[in-house]
């Protein structure tokens, strides 16, 4: 089985077929959030903390960090959030930007090893992304578009994925150190968007044998009960071959989902972290004195 291992400096995270799946922490990110966007951009990163604190603490194994500010000093600033958060939490991070001046300034002082968040099937792209993620000893994580865009066929998103998996492995990447994200399309505008990612998904796993990510909340772009949406599609996509998904935690649907899926693949032994999670807790009053009380009946009955 492949295993996709990344790290802070005393960490180390594995993705994997027969590991529990890895979620990625996705709120550290302006796209869409305008109080956070001007903040970062005035070098305020009080609700980045909060935010790293806080996805960590619900059950995140990875943080995403984007710092995509438009006319905003978008090296410097992911370098600064990437320092602060590692300041913060042991996790590994995904170190996500579209500026490859970005990417490079995160990885010189990312403690560990990162993963690059992302590379595509452009020329250009793979061109320059790659030997950076190949200087720095890096994961990444590789996008099933192109020059021509994206494409409805599950086929051709195929057929790019292994394109970038084969021009990774040329630059003396592994294929273990490449995730693939297949695109999650919205249902609500494709009807067929879930039978093609579970298709893809399959084949990367079967085929390509590389693990994978998506942007989960993608899938229910535009719906009502978004958060219900996105735990059916996590858990059956996990069964398809799912490793990794960029999502929040803060949702408790979408961690139920997950949490329930490890169990189904078995990657949850006896049930260990869903009871934990989900048992309902003693009654009140229901302390040491209670269960002596039970101890005391039981060795009366023993002795009649």
């Amino acid at each position: 089985m492949t295993r996709t291992t990344v790290s802070s400096a005393t960490r180390e995270i594995t993705i994997g077929f027969d590991q529990p799946f890895t979620l990625i922490g996705e709120r550290i990110n302006p796209t869409g959030r305008k109080l956070l966007a001007a903040e970062m951009a005035e070098g305020d990163y009080s609700r980045i903390q909060s935010d790293a604190l806080a996805q960590v603490a619900a059950g995140a194994n990875m943080l995403d960090v984007n710092a995509g500010i438009p006319l905003a000093d978008e090296p410097k600033i992911l370098a600064e959030c990437i320092q602060l958060v590692q300041g913060l939490t042991d996790v590994p991070l995904s170190i996500d930007s579209s500026i490859v001046a970005a990417l490079e300034s995160g990885l010189a002082v990312y403690q560990g090893k990162a993963l690059v968040n992302s590379v595509t099937g452009e020329e250009d792209r793979l061109e320059t992304v790659l030997p950076l993620v190949k200087k720095y000893g890096a994961a990444v994580v590789g996008i099933s578009n192109d020059e021509t865009g994206i494409s409805e066929d599950p086929d051709v998103r195929f057929s790019i994925a292994k394109k970038i998996v084969e021009r990774a492995e040329d630059y003396g990447i592994p294929r273990s150190d490449v995730i693939i994200d297949p695109l999650v399309m919205p249902i609500g505008a494709l009807g067929d968007a879930g039978r093609q990612v579970m298709h893809i998904l399959r084949r990367l796993r079967e085929e390509l044998k590389v693990n994978s990510t998506c942007g989960a909340s993608n899938f229910s772009f535009g719906l009502p009960n978004r958060h219900g949406m996105n735990s059916a599609f996590l858990s059956m996509a996990i069964g398809a071959g799912l490793t990794s998904a960029i999502t929040n935690p803060l949702h408790a649907p979408e961690m139920a989902g997950i949490m329930g899926a490890n169990v189904v693949m078995g990657h949850d032994p006896n049930c260990k972290a869903w009871i934990k999670k989900f048992r309902d807790p003693a009654p009140e009053g229901e302390g040491s004195e209670n269960r002596r009380g039970r101890r005391d009946s039981k060795r009366r009955r023993t002795a009649g």
